[in-house]
């Protein structure tokens, strides 16, 4: 039988766990209300903008379809009722339809989802992996030749924006190698089913994109995490553990560098809504069949559906990555467990 304690602090865990998810649904039904009055804020609605957009190309829309088009998404009712036409069909798996791609929402997320958080979380992992030990070195041999190389790249990445690092790699690829790196697949794989060439091929072409997004990423992590843990070097707690034979690599591993991975634990929140938000000009410079480009396209052309299917995953995203940041936060850091636990 486990300890009475293990026991309250399972149940503890548990409630805890219980009221951050009736927050995140209460969240993200406030959210739905915002995302719903800022794509109403343009004037007129989506069905407009469709039929001005055809106009411009010569071609022309019945009155028949304007009409059904209005009475099928209730654009003529009052706000309330669109509003809930809107979200409670979104809570049937139904994200509407995609006017500007002539598509349904949910193909449109099915088939960029997969490669979005293929590119993005890899290029996190990539970020989280070069920055962490570049990070500790940079912070353990202060002043070092090692660290003052860091430091330069570190401030050059910082400075370089990631569309023109982009601009730069293509042009260096295409003429000194001949090689073309826009795009995440030749013409012969584009349609085709995944198979092992097509991932060889997927994996020929994704390299740039994760080494122009994770840069400025890995650049900003480095400075954070040389800054947390030069602050908890010196502090009396490492020159007791040091005092009582406590050997050097154990002692970095087992303390400072914990409590100094605090900071860049909590940046997960927003590191999940990458996967559609970020990189919107990389994305276009390098022709990425993600969904940043998409997200944009549809705030453009106020494709009302698409737009707010995207960013309620972006809010949905946003809270998951917060609720694990600050569970990861706990188990890294006794005193945060503690607290997390004493507020229930």
């Amino acid at each position: 039988m486990p300890p009475l304690r293990a026991i309250t602090n399972f149940r503890l865990y548990l409630t805890y766990l219980a009221r951050r998810l009736v927050t995140m649904i209460l969240t993200l039904l406030a959210l739905s209300v915002v995302v719903f009055v800022v794509i109403q804020l343009p004037p007129g609605d989506f069905v407009t903008s469709y039929i001005a957009s055809l106009s411009a190309a010569g071609e022309s829309v019945d009155q028949d379809t304007i009409t059904a088009l209005r009475d099928r998404y209730k654009l003529d009712s009052p706000v309330l009722v669109q509003y809930w036409a809107w979200f409670s069909e979104m809570l049937r798996g139904d994200f509407g339809y995609s006017f500007e791609m002539q598509t349904p929402v949910s193909e449109i997320f099915s088939q960029r989802i997969g490669i979005s958080l293929a590119v993005e979380l890899t290029a996190v992992v990539v970020m989280w992996a070069v920055s962490i030990p570049i990070g500790i070195y940079s912070a353990v041999n202060q002043y070092s030749l090692g660290d003052y190389v860091a430091t330069v790249l570190g401030f050059l990445g910082l400075a370089i924006p990631n569309f023109l690092f982009a601009l730069v790699l293509m042009y260096i690829c295409y003429n000194w190698f001949g090689v073309t790196i826009t795009g995440l697949f030749s013409p012969e794989y584009m349609n085709a089913r995944w198979s092992l060439d097509r991932f060889l091929d997927f994996a020929s072409h994704v390299w740039a994109p994760i080494l122009v997004i994770s840069t400025a990423g890995a650049a900003q992590l480095v400075r954070v995490l040389r800054a947390n843990l030069l602050d908890e070097l010196n502090k009396p707690y490492v020159l007791t553990a040091r005092a009582k034979g406590l050997t050097r690599r154990r002692l970095i591993w087992r303390y400072p560098v914990r409590v100094a991975m605090n900071p860049l634990v909590s940046t997960i929140g927003w590191v999940l809504p990458t996967v559609i938000s970020s990189s919107f000009v990389t994305a276009i410079v390098l022709n990425l069949p993600t969904l940043s480009p998409i997200l944009l396209r549809a705030l453009l052309s106020q494709d009302m559906y698409l737009a707010g299917a995207l960013i309620m995953f972006m809010g949905l995203l946003t809270l998951v990555g917060t609720l694990i940041s600050d569970l990861l936060l706990a188990w890294i850091d006794p005193r945060i467990r503690l607290g997390m636990v004493g507020a229930n």
